[in-house]
């Protein structure tokens, strides 16, 4: 659904791809509702974070998007065992939260 929802933001369909954001995020509450995800989910639900937090970053709605970014920061932040992608997904994360900030001081 990310895969679609990233590709249907691209082609500039918007709604097409929120509709995929809405439908996905009760999906990513379920992966991430036992007691320790895997790995495969806690990425499928950050990818769906991170797709509509720059949606809402690109539509100027900061404080929206720095919250789902906060969520990602906190993820990979106490993930372990780090990799270089989980190290990579942080800091992308950090990048986010300081676009927001960037944009919140304009």
């Amino acid at each position: 659904m990310v895969r679609a929802a990233e590709d249907a933001q691209k082609q500039g369909k918007l709604d097409d791809a929120s509709a995929l954001i809405e439908k996905g995020e009760p999906l990513a509450s379920q992966l991430l509702a036992v007691h320790q995800p895997t790995l495969a989910a806690m990425e499928a639900a950050s990818d769906l974070d991170q797709l509509y937090g720059r949606m809402l970053l690109t539509s100027r709605h900061f404080e929206w998007a720095r919250f789902l970014f906060q969520k990602n920061l906190a993820r990979w932040k106490h993930w372990t065992p780090e990799s270089a992608d989980t190290e990579a997904r942080l800091k992308q994360a950090e990048d986010a939260i300081a676009a927001c900030d960037k944009g919140m001081m304009k």
